[in-house]
């Protein structure tokens, strides 16, 4: 049989990527660093994940269990498609690091040289972001019962602030992970009208509203602007950390309210959640503001399996795009960001075609785009309601809008920047022509 050739650029290629990659790779000098960089955000006590992996001994159990999760990409946890765009927060590794994960878990797991180990990763006790500047917590303990739903608390926070206050970094932190389902924590400007009849510091449900007009007219009285979002914990929502120069503004006078989704879970307990925030160091060229493409207008047939839902938002003036995150609920099946320029043009930003309701993210875009006055962002979803869906509570309900996990919504939650002094809602207010079309 004839000798096979190879071009010998190709060859110099694969030899030198196999030099990359140890023979015999150790836990201190080659996993450790990766374990440091990539895991230990949530493999740390009293983080989101269930084991710590910030010894060899914590570590070495797992191995086998790293490699499989490494080689299918179940971890880290970055469901995004890697065809359209580009994440500052890409939680994916390199082949090089998942060659070397699993070259270490056949190899045997060694553990090394403890001399060769990098200096331990530096992390604020109890925060992901870095020590806060203010905390506000739950002034009391609310008990959650063993079983049976549970509404949405709401419970309000006066910030105390008496002079506006620009915010870098803002993490929420459930105080029972095993009953905390989410967290949102809304700015509630001086002034509002929302949830007027709840007092500070007492859980709070607000009677439902169920004609949309009245909703939406309601909104429409208050004067003062809509809550704004300011920060949110669920299953794997890393913290909010803004960019140096870009800032969320907290006016003086302003509430928090912090939204409490509980979920029983078969023994009672109790929760205090607290939210964190660091402030900017210097005033902010840019004021970053959360906008929603929500739709609750649907309804998912019964043992359906691609249920389309679709929203959108349209810009009316330009702002800079920082980031996008998808949510749904336990029927999500795929989520999709296109941005349709006024030049007719289009462009995917975001493509999540395997939704886990288990890990929500924000993915904040390397390069920052600024959208023209006229973009409309359009977010398409699918759901499968089908016996199929192994998540799915019941395929022979049909599911509309809701609160609760068994529920579901469709929200396209995005940020965008503007000039500091910019009103946020002069982005979404149609610009009035006079006769002659100036």
């Amino acid at each position: 049989m004839a000798a096979r050739s190879f071009p010998l650029g190709i060859c110099a290629s694969v030899l030198a990527f196999a030099a990359t990659i140890p023979s015999q790779p150790t836990f201190y000098k080659n996993v450790l660093p990766v374990m440091q960089n990539r895991c230990q955000e949530c493999h740390r006590p009293g983080e989101v994940a269930p084991m710590p992996f910030l010894t060899y001994k914590e570590v070495r159990p797992w191995a086998k269990a790293i490699r499989e999760a490494v080689i299918t990409r179940k971890m880290p946890p970055w469901p995004a498609d890697p065809h359209f765009g580009k994440f500052s927060n890409d939680r994916s590794l390199s082949q090089e690091e998942i060659d070397t994960l699993v070259a270490w878990a056949d190899g045997g797991a060694r553990e090394g040289d403890p001399a060769e180990a990098p200096k331990p990763a530096q992390f604020v006790d109890g925060w992901g972001i870095h020590k806060p500047d203010a905390v506000f917590e739950m002034p009391n303990e609310f008990a959650v019962p063993a079983s049976g739903t549970i509404d949405y608390q709401y419970i309000v926070i006066p910030s105390g602030f008496t002079e506006d206050k620009w915010v870098q970094e803002i993490e929420a932190r459930p105080g029972n992970r095993q009953l905390v389902h989410h967290i949102i924590a809304f700015i509630r400007p001086p002034g509002s009208k929302w949830l007027k009849d709840a007092q500070p510091g007492i859980p709070f449900v607000p009677v439902k509203e169920e004609n949309r007009e009245k909703r939406k007219q309601k909104r429409d009285d208050d004067n003062s602007g809509p809550p704004e979002l300011l920060v949110g914990f669920a299953p794997g929502l890393p913290p909010g950390i803004l960019r140096p120069g870009q800032a969320k503004l907290v006016k003086a006078g302003s509430d928090f309210v912090f939204q409490m989704h509980y979920t029983a879970n078969g023994k009672p307990g109790t929760d205090r959640s607290r939210i964190g925030l660091v402030f900017a160091k210097e005033p902010p060229q840019e004021r970053v503001y959360t906008v929603a493409a929500s739709n609750d207008k649907f309804e998912i047939p019964a043992g359906d399996a691609n249920y389309e839902v679709e929203s959108d938002v349209t810009l009316q003036e330009p702002a800079k795009l920082v980031d996008m995150m998808p949510h749904m609920h336990l029927r999500g099946k795929d989520f999709v960001y296109t941005a349709f320029y006024p030049t007719g043009e289009s462009e995917v930003l975001l493509r999540v075609p395997k939704y886990d309701f288990s890990w929500q993210l924000f993915y904040y875009l390397t390069d920052q785009k600024v959208l023209p006055a006229g973009t409309r962002l359009h977010c398409v979803a699918h759901f499968d309601n089908s016996p199929n869906n192994p998540a799915n509570p019941d395929a022979t309900k049909t599911v509309r809008w809701g609160d609760q996990s068994w529920e579901e919504m469709m929200i396209g939650w995005f940020d965008v920047a503007m000039a500091p002094d910019k009103n946020p809602m002069d982005l979404f207010k149609e610009k009035k022509h006079n006769k002659s079309g100036d």
